[in-house]
């Protein structure tokens, strides 16, 4: 009889996500420890403790948590969902935005600029409103919607002297006038599985920002370009954020590597934490390789 594998599941709090993950790997009598990255250590000189584990499903909210972890996992050679990877290219917009040009999958026009006069010039060239996005950051957080000049001064201005080496690049994307929502759509394995519209009166449609979920049907127009950067960006458990532009169609605008369900799931109908733990359970057998 082959061993049951073992599992770890990464969290800082258990929030309604990680209740329903931890619900399904009960009733299925699946060995699991619950991993509080606010109360363990890594030994660097001593992996052995780590070692009893086939697979780690990663759920820090912390992004350089779950990064750091994973690296260290991944070097030992335990499996994780998702990889460092792929934490490192969803974490980080640049790294993001490079992995799916490289893939020509369509997205925002964007511009990198590293001090506030050539950001200001790269601006000016795409035109008013822009919008000013942290290179590495989540819920919407630390946006700017850039409508005039002196906006654009003075925001920059206060990136400039904030002095963190994240505020001295300057992460420039077009203003995409949205149709009150955006896209979201949940892949599992480079298989699109539900989708969700994301309503909301802000230009920010995010649900952590008070945005309202909507069933969104996954046509193949829709499926094609999530599978699409699903796979530029390394593959896994990944809540892709797409933008329905008024002349492109859809475009790309984020990947999230630890995604959260708690609207899709109740929204669509699909039992999100069911695919998750069996897509877990794959890579801990070896069924599927993700380093």
């Amino acid at each position: 009889m082959k061993k049951q594998p073992k599992i770890g599941v990464l969290y800082s709090r258990v929030r309604v996500e990680e209740k329903w993950i931890f619900a399904v790997l009960e009733q299925l009598g699946i060995d699991y420890d619950r991993l509080d990255d606010r109360k363990f250590s890594f030994d660097m000189n001593n992996p052995e403790p780590w070692l009893k584990y086939d697979a780690v499903l990663e759920r820090s909210i912390s992004y350089a948590r779950g990064l750091y972890s994973t690296r260290i996992l991944n070097a030992w050679g335990i499996p994780t969902v998702n990889t460092a990877k792929v934490a490192e290219v969803c974490g980080n917009k640049l790294a993001t935005v490079t992995a799916l040009s490289s893939a020509n999958v369509p997205q925002p026009e964007t511009r990198v600029a590293y001090t506030p006069a050539s950001a200001l010039t790269a601006i000016e060239e795409m035109g008013y409103p822009v919008v000013l996005k942290p290179m590495v950051g989540s819920w919407g957080r630390l946006l700017a919607k850039i409508n005039d000049r002196d906006a654009a001064e003075a925001v920059l201005e206060h990136k400039n002297v904030l002095g963190s080496y994240e505020h001295s690049i300057f992460y420039i994307q077009e203003f995409i006038n949205k149709p009150g929502r955006d896209i979201r759509v949940l892949v599992v394995n480079d298989e699109p599985i539900a989708a969700i519209y994301r309503h909301s009166p802000h230009w920010i449609t995010n649900t952590a920002r008070g945005g309202s979920g909507e069933i969104c049907p996954l046509t193949p127009e829709l499926t094609k370009i999530s599978r699409d950067a699903a796979i530029a960006v390394g593959g896994g458990l990944l809540a892709v954020d797409v933008i329905e532009h008024p002349e492109h169609g859809y475009q790309i605008n984020e990947i999230n590597h630890t995604m959260e369900f708690h609207t899709a799931a109740p929204t669509t109908g699909v039992d999100i934490p069911s695919l998750i733990v069996d897509y877990l359970m794959k890579v801990a057998r070896g069924e599927i390789e993700v380093l």
